[in-house]
């Protein structure tokens, strides 16, 4: 097992240096879930919320977390993301909405973190905007699907 990257010699906290690394395509895909009544789901998916189209906010909002990921996890570097697409799969048996995120740069540090806060803030506004009709909803699983680009190459989970 490889060190903790974001410690010096001393064990303080510090930002990685990545300027000596060759800039390439990083790529992410990273998901999580919520579960909650199927009387929940069946109002998002008949656009039936007070607050509107849950699903069209919480993508936007996936985006926008993306995109302020640095000023979230205090280590991350800002990135110049190149594309972010969000997607919805709807499982109306178990009765749970999974958000999976793609983020991609190209530059000379991965996406897993953006991927992940992503689908982590997707799935926080799907629960802010329905709360009001279910406030029991269960947001889990979240989890790096695949990470593409750098030193370290290809990883997908099994």
């Amino acid at each position: 097992m490889s060190e903790f990257t974001h410690f010096d010699q001393q064990g303080r906290a510090h930002m990685v240096d990545v300027g000596e690394k060759a800039e390439t395509l990083r790529v992410a895909r990273a998901a999580g879930v919520i579960r909650m009544q199927p009387e929940t789901l069946q109002l998002i998916l008949a656009g039936g919320s007070k607050k509107g189209d849950v699903l069209g906010v919480a993508r936007i909002a996936a985006i926008q977390g993306a995109k302020r990921t640095a000023d979230l996890i205090p280590l991350c570097h800002p990135l110049a993301l190149t594309r972010v697409a969000v997607d919805f799969h709807i499982d109306e048996a178990r009765s749970e909405i999974e958000c999976q995120v793609s983020a991609e740069t190209f530059g000379r540090t991965g996406v897993e973190m953006e991927a992940l806060t992503a689908a982590s803030v997707g799935l926080l506004t799907i629960y802010d905007m329905c709360k009001a009709v279910e406030r029991g909803m269960e947001i889990g699983a979240i989890r790096l699907l695949e990470k593409r680009g750098g030193k370290s190459g290809l990883w997908l989970r099994e």
